[in-house]
């Protein structure tokens, strides 16, 4: 089956960053940052990388909707980069308030749609990956999508110190705006790229599970020797 057949499912209309783009019109850029704030604040579905990626080539490509009157594109590239990573700190700071309120009480069984965003399975998973980690965590899971909105409100729920919290999530947030920005404005306008971004956005989805998946495996293999250990 060729790729760009699964493309739609993998990728709805709702959440394909193209469309989110031009529907946004002239207020794109502003309509992605309210986004930011809200993948990394409450709700982990929405598609992160692939609008910052997708933001950074029609920064190159220099569409109406992304500028800024006649600035140039660099120009226009520094104060996305501005905005977004202001945003995406936000957004973490939000989600940690959230986290400390709330946080027991959002995660807890129950059926339908929100007991699949919000299955109490992800705190555990997200416990063991600030064990790991510790405050890094914030920076490691920035880059993995869902993981980074729960590491945010569970270090809310469970009293990480502010101050700690505020400096590691901007590193990260910082981070990760610039570098999938920066990439998108360098590599969008690649002519394979540009011809083929429904794929790339999907391949940006697989390759930011990767740290999860690694991460999986060695869990998998610290049980299985333990479990030897036991035999």
């Amino acid at each position: 089956m060729n790729l760009l057949a699964i493309v739609p499912l993998l990728l709805p209309a709702w959440l394909d960053p193209a469309v989110i783009i031009h529907t946004l019109g002239n207020g794109a850029l502003w309509g992605v940052a309210a986004i930011l704030v809200i993948e990394c604040a409450i709700f982990p579905v929405l598609p992160g990388d692939s609008l910052l990626f997708t933001v950074g080539m029609f920064i190159a490509m220099n569409p109406p909707s992304i500028t800024f009157g006649a600035l140039p594109a660099w120009a226009v590239l520094g104060i996305s980069l501005v905005i977004l990573s202001l945003a995406a700190v936000l957004g973490n700071v939000i989600g940690y308030s959230v986290g400390a309120k709330v946080g027991h009480a959002l995660f807890k069984p129950r059926e339908g749609f929100w007991g699949r965003i919000f299955d109490p399975k992800y705190v555990v998973a997200t416990h063991a990956f600030f064990d790991r980690h510790g405050p890094r965590a914030l920076v490691l899971a920035r880059f993995v999508p869902l993981i980074r909105t729960f590491v945010t409100l569970i270090a809310g729920a469970s009293g990480m110190d502010r101050r700690t919290f505020i400096k590691w999530t901007a590193i990260g947030g910082v981070a990760w705006s610039l570098l999938i920005t920066v990439a998108g404005y360098f590599l969008g306008t690649v002519p394979f790229i540009g011809d083929n971004i429904d794929a790339v956005l999907v391949v940006i989805v697989l390759v930011s599970l990767l740290p999860m998946g690694v991460e999986w495996l060695k869990s998998r293999r610290k049980t299985a020797a333990a479990a030897s250990v036991e035999a």
